[in-house]
């Protein structure tokens, strides 16, 4: 099974840069929740951290 995608995709040209593409995307959404995290606002984030226990 593996050999028979392994053929498929080395006859694609330009197959090359999407794992690249990929890992890029990957690497700069990490990048940006990380930042996101760090500078959120900590009054936000405690009323956030309360949503699952609020009853209304």
């Amino acid at each position: 099974m593996l050999s028979y995608i392994k053929g498929n995709l080395t006859s694609i040209d330009g197959i090359e840069i999407f794992p690249i593409i990929s890992l890029l995307i990957f690497f700069t959404f990490f990048v940006g929740v990380g930042i996101y995290v760090f500078r959120a606002d900590k009054k936000k984030i405690d009323e956030i951290k309360q949503i699952p226990l609020d009853e209304e």
